[in-house]
């Protein structure tokens, strides 16, 4: 059997699961594909691409890094939708796939819960809000951006919270410029948002036009973030499913486990 059938054949079979997952009130997670499984099924992949999960279809969902016009990646959803799982799988696909040309930061108000990434060979830090060294790091990127003249390398900002984001006065300038200009400068901001805070921040939610979405059980918050609150959001498996829109339509697709 082809790697990749082998693949789509396990998130099919969970599909197909769905319902008695939901009345059992049972943890998917176990049953998902570990993530470097799923990066060996589908290599090679191209260079310059991101790895977000596995669609309906058993295609992988990428991010090409060289097209700014997506520009900065939100990601929103309720808590334990996984939308820090997403930015670990993120973070480590572009480790499985020895990705030298993408480099990583975390920005994260519980570093506890990115214990080991430092290690990685693509990781840049793993830093705090409210702290000196992360302003004078992420006010160094402006530098990078209008020196780096080589056009393959990328570095990616994950930044586990919008709202602590907001919170840090001391960053709000470059960051405004950096959901602005980064993507075209080939520095990527990938930003998690907890739905219920969505009101709080929906000053900065113009900054980003692509957005994925986890589990959001409030329809008043589904109402903010997406103008309408008639998708099934609340259906999606928390820690398992998250979708985008594509074009009019929407693609919903699997996150791996992490292992």
């Amino acid at each position: 059997m082809n790697t990749a059938n082998r693949t789509f054949l396990a998130f099919e079979t969970i599909s197909e699961l769905i319902p008695e997952i939901r009345a059992a009130n049972a943890n998917p997670a176990t049953a998902l594909p570990n993530l470097s499984n799923v990066l060996h099924d589908y290599t090679p992949l191209p260079q310059d691409a991101l790895f977000l999960g596995i669609a309906n279809d058993g295609l992988p969902v990428l991010l090409n890094l060289k097209d700014p016009v997506p520009g900065p990646v939100l990601i929103a959803g309720d808590t334990g939708s996984g939308k820090t799982k997403l930015l670990q799988i993120i973070a480590q696909a572009i480790d499985g796939y020895q990705r030298e040309n993408i480099r990583f930061t975390i920005l994260t108000d519980n570093t506890k819960e990115w214990e080991g990434f430092e290690q990685s060979a693509n990781c840049e830090g793993v830093l705090s809000f409210h702290q000196p060294l992360t302003t004078n790091y992420i006010n160094s990127l402006m530098d990078w951006a209008h020196n780096n003249k080589r056009d393959n390398q990328f570095i990616l900002l994950l930044v586990d919270g919008l709202e602590a984001l907001t919170a840090d006065k001391e960053i709000h300038q470059i960051f405004r410029w950096l959901f602005l200009r980064g993507p075209a400068r080939r520095i990527w901001p990938i930003v998690t948002l907890n739905a219920a805070h969505t009101l709080a921040v929906s000053n900065w939610l113009e900054s980003f036009r692509t957005r994925l979405y986890g589990r959001i059980t409030g329809e008043e918050y589904a109402e903010l973030l997406i103008g309408s609150s008639d998708y099934f959001f609340h259906n999606l498996i928390a820690g398992a499913q998250f979708t985008m829109r594509e074009n009019k339509n929407w693609l919903p697709f699997w996150l791996p486990n992490l292992g």
